[in-house]
Formats: C-alpha cells, structure tokens, sequence
C-alpha cells in the first residue's frame, strides 16, 4: 500500500469556496476513479489557509492506472478547469509515502 499526501495553499479567503465545490462536485468523480479516500483536513493553526488531501492505493500502478482513468473523465476535466477559475490554489505538493512495516494501515 502507498499514501498520496497532497498539500494544497491558498489565497487568503478561497478554502471554504474551494471546500464546498471539491465536496459537492469533486469528491464523487474522484471516487469514482481512485482507491481509498483517508481524508481532507483543513490547518487551523501553523500554517493557514492549508488543506491537506489523502489517497490510498495499492501501489504505483494502482495510483497511475486509477489517476489516467480519472483524467480521462470529461466531468473531472470540467470540475478542474472549473477549480482554476476560482484562482484559490497557490501551491500544490504532491508526495508519495510508504508506510513503515508497524504502521495501522486502512
């Protein structure tokens, strides 16, 4: 199993906007496609204005197979030009992690 942690940052003001149109239009396309949705969680204290976003799969080629499906999904290419047009993301970081071998895995 594999883990893709994904931070986005945004402009002051644009989480929640940004929030309610991933929950209502995102999230069920991208579950559709992808493995294991862990969770979104939103900083509240540190650095603001973060979400951070969390996908299990079964590995590599899960992820790739799963994501290239998704990508070809006309209703994800509307939602995300959609997403760019809010002008909220200012970062994106994308990491993949393993699990340590005592970790509680879903």
């Amino acid at each position: 199993m594999i883990v893709e942690h994904r931070t986005y940052t945004f402009r002051p003001g644009t989480v929640e906007r940004w929030l309610n149109k991933y929950e209502s239009e995102g999230l069920p396309i991208q579950r559709q496609h992808l493995n294991t949705f862990v969770g979104l969680f939103v900083s509240e204290i540190g650095h603001l204005h973060r979400t951070v976003l969390i996908w299990a799969y079964d590995d590599l080629a899960d992820r790739e197979k799963r994501r290239r499906s998704m990508y070809a999904d006309p209703k994800w290419q509307a939602f995300i030009n959609s997403v760019w047009e809010l002008d909220a993301i200012r970062i994106q970081d994308v990491m993949i992690m393993n699990p340590a071998d005592f970790s509680p895995v879903p």
